[in-house]
């Protein structure tokens, strides 16, 4: 059994905020990230969504855990199971505004950010099937200016990890 946590980033809807009020921002894409090692990001950006409707990515990609390649994750996923204060946030998506092709002097800019907790699914024993989280505002971490369906199975790679910490 290869262990891996499999991440699928489905479809994106956004509330009315500053950023369905902003103009120059029109394109969005995806990017998920485990700690500082690994950051992917959906291939096409998509128009930004209005009025309740959704974009859809159906993006997946697989984080490989297994023990010979991949030591420095496995030795994260462990702090993140074994260390009570280090931050719950294990994933990090972030949706990012991507400027028009004729605007090329605007950089790619982070409008909101929206996160899953490893420890979490592992302390309920339950991966994380397209369900809704909270896009929250980059500028104001107060505000959800969205929600994000993403999927998340780490829960196999988590209970191997854990495995290992008992036995060693």
């Amino acid at each position: 059994e290869v262990e891996k946590i499999r991440i699928k980033i489905t479809s994106l809807g956004l509330t009315e905020s500053r950023i369905t009020a902003d103009e120059t921002i029109q394109q969005l894409f995806v990017e998920c990230k485990l700690n500082s090692f690994i950051a992917e990001e959906t291939p096409l950006s998509l128009p930004k969504p209005t009025g309740g409707q959704r974009i859809h990515y159906n993006y997946s990609t697989v984080i490989n855990l297994d023990k010979e390649d991949n030591r420095a994750q496995r030795e994260y996923l462990k702090s993140v199971l074994l260390k009570p204060d280090l931050p719950a946030d294990s994933l990090k998506f972030t949706v990012v505004s991507d400027p028009p092709e004729d605007e090329q002097d605007l950089e790619c800019e982070d409008i909101g950010f929206a996160y899953v907790s490893l420890k979490e699914i592992f302390q309920k024993q339950r991966d994380i099937i397209e369900q809704d989280i909270d896009v929250l505002d980059s500028q104001d971490a107060r505000t959800v200016i969205g929600k994000l369906t993403v999927t998340v199975e780490a829960l196999n790679a988590l209970r191997s990890v854990h495995e290992e910490c008992r036995n060693e």
